[in-house]
Formats: structure tokens, sequence, C-alpha cells
């Protein structure tokens, strides 16, 4: 992909890995515009990148999709990549009675439906483009559920097979399909967390976007670290290693929880 000479949409761009790419794209003389819920980060990210376009918008409402669609294609006709990186990942115990349906269904609407529904809303515009691309954000747990996040998980991994079966029905045409494959990574997605991962096994976001942005400039469909391939090997050889091991720190978490009623 040429980035210096496109126009890119990120969602969730005011925080970790897309705060991180808003930089890293704009260095490379891309055209940014981000979006995200809260308009104290928003502005905050304006103030910080001063060429950078924001819009304020949530991907878990179909209708703010729709008129975030509406502005930014009216606004910026050359719109040629979204990167649908907008997610949450909270701690859940599924034995947990005072979530209700809503509440349990937040990551879903997020993650997933807000990955599919940006793709679905922006998707026509893209194929009238000479060059396109759809980049979304799945993760090492796609591979591997996490115990203590499981409806992250389950989110991730259906970023995964959405992001494959859009890549196979988009084939002959102008728009390209990636995918960003990260590890953990050192975010605000863990500030609330009781029990913190091991940041030995965290990767920095600066080193992740990296790899996104060299991938992309070679058209790469996977765009990982080394370690997701690890990752990969490892869940095929010894599918309950990783499993237990991630296991371990939701009984961590439960034990906490527990001492504390």
């Amino acid at each position: 992909m040429d980035l210096k000479n496109s126009t890119i949409l990120i969602t969730g761009g005011t925080s970790g890995i897309g705060l991180e790419m808003v930089k890293q794209l704009t260095e490379q003389g891309a055209k940014i515009i981000v979006t995200g819920r809260n308009e104290d980060a928003l502005n905050k990210t304006k103030a910080q990148y001063p060429n950078v376009h924001t819009f304020r918008s949530d991907v878990s409402n179909p209708k703010a999709i729709e008129q975030l669609y509406q502005d930014v294609t009216q606004q910026f006709p050359d719109l040629n990549i979204i990167i649908n990186n907008a997610g949450q990942m909270r701690l859940i115990d599924l034995q947990d009675t005072s979530l209700d349906l809503e509440n349990i269904n937040r990551e879903v609407q997020t993650n997933l439906s807000g990955t599919i529904q940006m793709a679905h809303q922006f998707l026509p515009h893209l194929l009238s483009k000479k060059s396109a691309a759809i980049v979304n954000v799945s993760s090492g747990i796609a591979f591997m559920s996490y115990s203590p996040a499981p409806i992250y998980s389950a989110t991730k991994a259906g970023v995964r097979a959405y992001t494959q079966a859009l890549r196979l029905q988009l084939e002959n045409t102008n728009v390209k399909v990636f995918e960003i494959i990260p590890p953990g990574v050192k975010t605000n997605l863990q500030n609330e967390w009781q029990v913190q991962p091991n940041e030995s096994m965290m990767m920095d976001a600066d080193k992740m976007v990296n790899v996104v942005i060299k991938g992309l400039k070679e058209d790469k469909k996977e765009l990982k670290p080394f370690l997701i391939s690890v990752i990969k090997t490892a869940t095929r050889i010894f599918p309950n290693v990783l499993l237990n091991y991630g296991h371990r720190e939701f009984k961590k978490i439960k034990q906490l929880n527990e001492a504390e009623k």
C-alpha cells in the first residue's frame, strides 16, 4: 500500500495501538481521520497531532456509523483505507449474575459488530477507489481463548474469521484486506485489571505498529510479530498449555474477589 498518498480512518485512535498508528502513519505522510467516543480524548489527540481530523463516533451504534460515513465521505472523498481498531477488553467472571444481557454483550457490539458494520458501511466507497484497504485488528487471543476475558476472546476469534472471509470475497477487487494480530501490548486496556499481566510478555505499542507499517507497505495479509507465529505453533502442538496458563490468572482474580467479600 502507498501510505504517503492515502487518506486513512482509524477507529479508537485516541489511545494505545490506535494512537501509535496515528503517530506513525502521520510520519509516513498520510492524511489521518480519527474517531472515538470520548470528546476529551479526541481533543487531546488533535492537540498532539494538529493535522489530524477528528470525529466523535461510537462503532457499537449503527446510526453513529451511518452518520460517520456520510460526514467522512463528504468531507474526505479520497478516503481509501479504514482501520477497525476500536475495542474493549474486560476481565469477566461468567458466573457473575450482576451482569445483565446488555452489559455482557458490550464487547461484542464494539469489537465484532463494530468491525463488521464499519466494513459493510464503507465498502461501497472503498470499491470506488483505485487502491483501497480494510484493516481489522484481531489478537493473538484469536488462536487461544483467554479465560479471564471470555467475551473479548470470542470477539477476536470472530474478527479473524470474518476478516479471512472478507478477504476471499474481495479477492478480485481493488480492496485489500489486512489483519493486524498483536500479542499482549502495553496499552490502557489493562489499566483497571486486578491482576496485571507480566510485562516481560508484553510488547511495546510502537514496536507493534512498526510491524504494521512495514507489513502494509509490503502488502502482507497478516501484520504480526514473530511471537504470534510462536503462539500459533504452540496452540497446535500443546493446545492446553497456553489455555491453562491464562486460566491461572483467572483463578487469582477469583480468589481476590472472594477475599474482598
